[in-house]
């Protein structure tokens, strides 16, 4: 898997499958960084359902940042192993972020970013 942030992005070519990792908000000036995945090989029993994948992967990352726990378990259970497992550590961790938003609700300052100090 390859990792990209922030305006690499409009520097790759359109036929490249690229998903939204985490957003990172950055001292000193609270500037918000986007990294994304260059997906390197989809095995092709994959390719007809690509479009799908990719709909949940994004719908996934929309809940995170609205607290929908239960959609983002739910799609995370559909991801894992897909993209060839090479996003798999990333949805691992991901389980482990919403499980503790589920034990201990993050209330209204979560933003769904990662903030690095």
């Amino acid at each position: 898997m390859n990792i990209i942030f922030g305006d690499a992005l409009d520097k790759l070519p359109d036929n490249y499958t690229v998903l939204e990792l985490d957003t990172f908000i950055l001292p000193p000036d609270n500037a918000k960084v986007t990294s994304y995945c260059v997906i390197d090989k989809v095995p092709l029993t994959d390719f007809p359902l690509m479009e799908a994948y990719i709909k949940v992967h994004t719908d996934m990352m929309t809940a995170y940042r609205e607290q929908n726990w239960e959609y983002c378990l739910h799609a995370i259970k559909g991801l894992v192993g897909r993209w060839n497992g090479e996003l798999d550590s990333f949805y691992s961790n991901l389980l482990e972020r919403v499980q503790q938003h589920q034990a201990t609700p993050p209330g209204d300052y979560f933003t769904g970013y990662l903030v690095k100090r």
